[in-house]
């Protein structure tokens, strides 16, 4: 049985001419080099219009299943744990950094309030003379 309809491989053979004619543009716009991209193109444009065309490769999810009886998910659990307290740690910083921020505002109103100036520009303006 043929993974490829005959529509899908016709679909492809049009977007082949197309690239090699130079007139083929990604989703960006910008013109396709790649022999793979074409094909790819093609084989998207196909299932689009119905044509009987496998799935993506990234749509199986096989590979789970592999890496499972490897044991691979006890390494992966241990890196997810890794992960989670690093985004922890990036949320406590920011807050930290914030508090950080408000204090020095703080600062420099009271500073305003009790009239010195924090710059004292007239000292050095003298300096430099």
């Amino acid at each position: 049985m043929a993974k490829y309809s005959k529509g899908a491989g016709k679909k492809v053979e049009k977007v082949m001419h197309e690239m090699h004619e130079g007139k083929l543009k990604s989703g960006s716009g910008k013109k396709v080099k790649s022999r793979q991209q074409a094909i790819a193109i093609g084989l998207s444009e196909a299932r689009k219009e119905g044509a009987k065309v496998p799935k993506k490769a990234g749509a199986k999810k096989s590979g789970a299943k592999k890496s499972a009886k490897k044991g691979g998910a006890k390494k992966s659990s241990s890196s997810k744990g890794a992960k989670k307290g690093g985004t922890k740690k990036a949320a406590s910083r920011k807050t930290s950094t914030k508090k950080s921020a408000t204090r020095k505002k703080s600062a420099t109103k009271k500073s305003a309030k009790k009239g010195g100036s924090k710059s004292g520009s007239k000292s050095k303006s003298r300096g430099r003379k």
